[in-house]
Order: structure tokens, then sequence, then C-alpha cells
């Protein structure tokens, strides 16, 4: 499947959720369009794990090592009241 963005994705996804739920169209219809639903699915969940990843922070350990650790709100509220001292 080419590049497509996550709204995209996601919005056609609802649509095909949209079209499924009305039970209009015939059953190879709604077979090829469930196929795509289901392409369009995992392909949206792989974005969603790639930018959790992206959203991992890099922190400094007191002993010097480095490790990742999964950005929280509260790193983010801590940065605010450091930045605003």
């Amino acid at each position: 499947m080419a590049a497509v963005k996550f709204e995209h994705a996601m919005a056609r996804l609802e649509a095909i959720v949209s079209e499924l739920e009305k039970g209009d169209l015939p059953l190879d219809e709604s077979l090829k369009i469930f196929e795509e639903g289901i392409r369009l699915s995992k392909t949206c969940l792989k974005m969603l794990d790639e930018a959790e990843r992206k959203v991992e922070i890099l922190i400094q350990e007191k002993d010097g090592k480095k490790r990742l650790r999964a950005f929280t709100l509260e790193d983010d509220e801590t940065e605010d009241s450091s930045s605003a001292s």
C-alpha cells in the first residue's frame, strides 16, 4: 500500500464502517470494502506504533547511562515548571 496519511486512512476507515453498518451493499462489495478496512486498520496501527516510538524520549540517568523511556504528561509538566523558573 502506498504511503497514506493517518488522517486520510482514518477518514476512509470511518466511511467504510458507515457503509457496512447501512447493510445496503451486496455481499461481494461488502467483503471487498471490509478487506480494505482491515488493511487500513493495520496501516493505522503501524503508524500509531511508529509515532509512539518517536515520542519516546532519551533521558540521562544519574550514572551517565542513557535509556529510552516513554514520554508522559508529568515529563511535560516538569519541563514547563522548570522553564518557568
